[in-house]
């Protein structure tokens, strides 16, 4: 296959579609930032700071983007050189000097100046060290005892690694330093002479932070326990957002060949950073012509560089060029076995991209059709519809769930003031959305505070919890109704619940709602098309009801949520359509409408039993087989509750209730034994 533009721009154009257009790339790095601006004085508070980075943070949503995060504490103070310790405060500050006399290129050791006992410390050579390994063990285990996900972390790398419900993790507790230039040697003086990054990039990078990893070299495994990585993942998260749209997307297209092509021996290898780090290379090099047109190009000049390094046996860390990422890595037999594999690509010519499925599905319709041409531009028109999709699902991935008031005081007042910076369209509507999630938490924390129960104080507070949660409702997605329905339910107000549900419910059956992968882009272009996007929001979005951790929302489902939590979940997903029969049939059963009760009941039970879903997500069933059982229990069904319970095991246990669904059966078998021997 040999490189014409039509065959880029076709390449271009079907990367577009699996990887990202502009805008939607552009969306996705507004929200995030933004996110991270609406947390930042929280962590302050907390004396941390937590920044997201690798390729979820750099635009990227492939299957294998796991989601990375670098913890810090800023009490912690990195120098570079002894005299900086004067701009620091013994009593405030813990200060390490870094060390790399005697270190390989890329690490350093940490040295205790301050006189104060902390864990992790390690005698050497009359000196105090900070050691990386019991660090990186030290906070493993903290991960494991307090973290809501302690069932499956483990240790990977630097990192503590498991899962967030579905979605990986990596988790690195690091320290960080604002000296990292006086480290980089010729670094600047490069990017300067060869003009990449742009100016105003590169003089943001020198302002940002350099970190720490709890890693030691691979020089000599046994004595590297003092050493610790040095990492620029704020400066190449920088770098990365100053590609233009075809290096990204050959940045995209290089992932997509070492997942798919390189990574399916045995031997792993190369990993997505070694593609990064190429790409840096080849973009400072002002070798390669980065247009749409071009893109074949792009990708063989790339891997051409790739092999070379692999021949030498030296892969150059782009910052620190004798850092050598390949030393005790690829080497002797696993290097003339990477080697003679990336040469069988090389003696195959661009065509190696055919190897890859998923870029065999983009290009086969090109090459066996001459004809076959798409223009650039049509990858990256999107209608309405699809751009406010995409923001709606980097929106469902923000979870802003604080456990006590203070947090979501600040939370609020950081809201506050970004809303009256200029921001992108996509940030206000970030801002919005946070703001309704924020003020519903605050609401159940307020409600649950039993401190606020005084006789005198209840109806002050009922006045501002439901003020609050009418504010989340306008605010936020439709469903955000449904917050003020379980306040009103457990309250006792029945009849406003159902006048809630019944609103609702009217809306949920619009024909232009935004649920899950349900989207009638016609209808809703039609609908909501010309309408800002924070009308969009409050008028099309369905989004879950989320009950999270520690905060009860509604009595009948407090087991769930706490058997959830055990199990490392952070909160109990329900369906909005589930959520509103539930409410219906409980509330028609407190007021002794026993033929509405039933009819909802059978509604709900209608909705579990032929909804394709639709309305109910599948990897939802478990938990709306379960509150159908609870639901049949409560009015007095119990063989129906039985086999809804029976029922709720056999799907996805995405919310992980088994122990509860175990424990509800066991109920319901021996209330009908006690009805038999009666």
């Amino acid at each position: 296959m040999d490189h014409i533009p039509r065959l880029s721009e076709v390449l271009y154009v079907g990367l577009c579609r699996k990887i990202g257009t502009p805008t939607e790339v552009a969306i996705r790095r507004d929200v995030l930032d933004m996110d991270e601006m609406i947390r930042k004085p929280v962590h302050n508070h907390r004396g941390c700071a937590i920044m997201e980075s690798g390729s979820y943070r750099e635009g990227f949503r492939l299957t294998s983007s796991d989601r990375d995060s670098m913890f810090w504490h800023c009490n912690y103070k990195l120098i570079t050189d002894i005299s900086q310790s004067q701009f620091y405060y013994n009593t405030k500050h813990i200060i390490l000097l870094m060390e790399d006399s005697d270190t390989p290129p890329g690490f350093v050791k940490l040295r205790l100046l301050t006189p104060v006992l902390i864990s992790c410390l390690v005698l050497f050579n009359g000196g105090t060290y900070l050691s990386s390994r019991l660090w990186r063990e030290k906070y493993f285990q903290d991960k494991i005892t307090k973290g809501s996900y302690s069932k499956n972390i483990r240790i990977h790398g630097p990192c503590s690694s498991g899962f967030f419900g579905l979605l990986e993790f990596d988790e690195a507790h690091c320290l960080a330093t604002f000296s990292w230039p006086k480290l980089l040697g010729n670094w600047v003086e490069r990017c300067q002479r060869h003009t990449w990054p742009p100016i105003p990039v590169l003089e943001k990078i020198l302002k940002i932070e350099c970190h720490c990893v709890p890693i030691g070299s691979k020089v000599d495994a046994t004595s590297n326990e003092l050493e610790w990585r040095l990492s620029f993942s704020q400066a190449e998260q920088q770098l990365v957002c100053s590609m233009n749209h075809t290096q990204f997307l050959c940045y995209g297209l290089l992932k997509i060949f070492l997942k798919e092509v390189i990574n399916c021996w045995e031997d792993k290898l190369l990993c997505s950073y070694h593609m990064k780090t190429t790409l840096f290379w080849m973009i400072q090099s002002g070798q390669v012509r980065w247009c749409p047109n071009n893109l074949l190009d792009c990708f063989w000049m790339c891997f051409k560089y790739l092999l070379h390094c692999v021949y030498r046996g030296d892969f150059p860390n782009f910052f620190i060029p004798k850092n050598n990422m390949f030393i005790n890595k690829v080497v002797e037999d696993a290097h003339e076995s990477l080697l003679q594999q990336l040469y069988q690509y090389y003696r195959k010519g661009v065509s190696c991209l055919l190897l890859s499925p998923t870029l065999r599905s983009i290009l086969e319709p090109a090459l066996s059709s001459p004809s076959y041409v798409l223009s650039p531009v049509e990858g990256e028109f999107m209608s309405v519809a699809e751009l406010y999709k995409c923001g709606i699902n980097e929106l469902r991935n923000l979870t802003f769930t604080p456990q006590q008031k203070w947090a979501s005081y600040l939370y609020l007042k950081s809201i506050n003031t970004l809303s009256r910076l200029s921001i992108s369209p996509y940030q206000l509507l970030t801002l919005q959305y946070c703001t309704a999630q924020t003020l519903v938490h605050l609401s159940f924390i307020m409600a649950n505070d039993t401190s606020c129960c005084m006789h005198r104080n209840i109806y002050n507070l009922d006045i501002i919890i439901y003020g609050m949660l009418k504010m989340a409702a306008k605010l936020g997605p439709l469903s955000y109704l449904l917050y003020l329905a379980l306040y009103y339910y457990r309250t006792g107000r029945f009849d406003k619940t159902l006048h809630i549900t019944f609103i609702t419910k009217q809306r949920l059956l619009q024909t232009f709602i935004m649920y899950g992968e349900t989207l009638d882009r016609q209808r809703y272009n039609k609908a909501v098309g010309n309408l800002p996007l924070s009308r969009g929001m409050k008028i099309a979005w369905v989004d879950h009801v989320y009950l999270f951790k520690n905060i009860p929302f509604i009595e009948e489902l407090c087991l769930e949520q706490f058997v959830s939590q055990q199990n490392g979940e952070p909160f109990l997903i329900v369906p909005p359509f589930v959520m509103v029969e539930m409410l219906s049939v409980l509330s028609h059963y407190r007021l002794g409408n026993r033929s509405q009760c039933l009819q909802s009941l059978t509604d709900l039970q209608t909705l579990l039993l032929y909804d394709d879903g639709t309305h109910v997500t599948l990897y939802l069933r478990d938990i709306s087989w379960q509150i159908l059982g609870i639901c049949q229990h409560v009015v007095g069904d119990l063989h129906g509750a039985l086999e809804s319970f029976e029922e709720s095991p056999k799907h996805v246990q995405f919310n992980r209730i088994q122990e509860a669904t175990a424990y509800r059966i066991e109920c319901v078998k021996q209330q009908l034994q006690r009805y038999v021997y009666m």
